[in-house]
């Protein structure tokens, strides 16, 4: 009798122990199955939401090419390098005294005038009927004597012709002391000019670059009365007196 109380206890004591083990087992199984689900080893459960996810990427976008500091930055890079690109370059000297570089008052001579030279005429005996009118300069600087000179004799009511085939090659410039020269042929030598007259007046005038005058006419003496008609006419500047004779 003892002995059947004693194995039922130990059985009882098997059963109850089994069954601790087997909660405890349920119980652990439980837990660790519930652990991934919401833990970190689940990569569902560690991914963000859509909405989370769109956030951090804009915020990337805007600190790197969206930032205001960076588009100061940029424009102002930008700001610079137009104004280089835009900026004329430099002018030589002599351009920027007149905006072409050739011509103007800073860099080239002015142009002759009676205020700075010195005008004279005299008859010469070849060609019949013609005289030479000669300019100097008698300024400080050089001067330029372009195309040809105005003359009136008397009371003429117009300039001479000019002889168009004695045009020179370039300008007339003068440096201080030197001369230019213009051959005038009074009348035609074998009398067919009309129109003729003598006189002891004549005046001088330069034109400018423009073809228009430059300065005042100026009284030149004759010395005596020359006579003029319909053929009267001059030649261009001329640096050598012969060049201005042969017309």
């Amino acid at each position: 009798m003892r002995d059947l109380r004693f194995r039922r206890a130990a059985r009882t004591t098997a059963l109850g122990t089994a069954a601790l083990v087997a909660a405890l087992s349920l119980t652990a199984c439980q837990s660790g199955s519930a652990e991934p689900a919401g833990g970190s080893g689940d990569p569902a459960a560690q991914a963000p939401a859509a909405g989370t996810s769109a956030a951090p990427v804009a915020d990337t976008g805007t600190e790197t090419t969206g930032k205001p500091g960076a588009t100061d930055s940029g424009s102002g890079d930008g700001k610079d390098s137009g104004s280089s690109a835009v900026r004329p370059a430099a002018k030589p000297a002599a351009e920027q005294a007149d905006g072409s570089g050739k011509g103007g008052t800073g860099t080239s001579p002015a142009t002759c005038t009676g205020a700075d030279t010195k005008l004279t005429i005299t008859s010469v005996p070849r060609p019949v009927n013609h005289m030479l009118l000669t300019v100097t300069n008698t300024g400080s600087t050089s001067c330029s004597a372009y195309s040809y000179p105005f003359l009136r004799f008397g009371g003429a009511q117009s300039v001479p012709q000019v002889v168009e085939d004695s045009v020179p090659q370039s300008v007339i410039v003068l440096a201080p002391g030197e001369s230019a020269y213009t051959g005038v042929m009074t009348s035609s030598a074998d009398g067919s000019g009309t129109g003729g007259y003598s006189t002891k007046d004549l005046t001088v005038g330069f034109q400018g670059r423009d073809g228009g005058s430059a300065g005042p006419m100026v009284n030149v003496p004759l010395g005596k009365k020359v006579y003029v008609d319909s053929t009267l006419a001059v030649t261009y500047w001329q640096t050598d007196m012969d060049d201005a004779l042969m017309y």
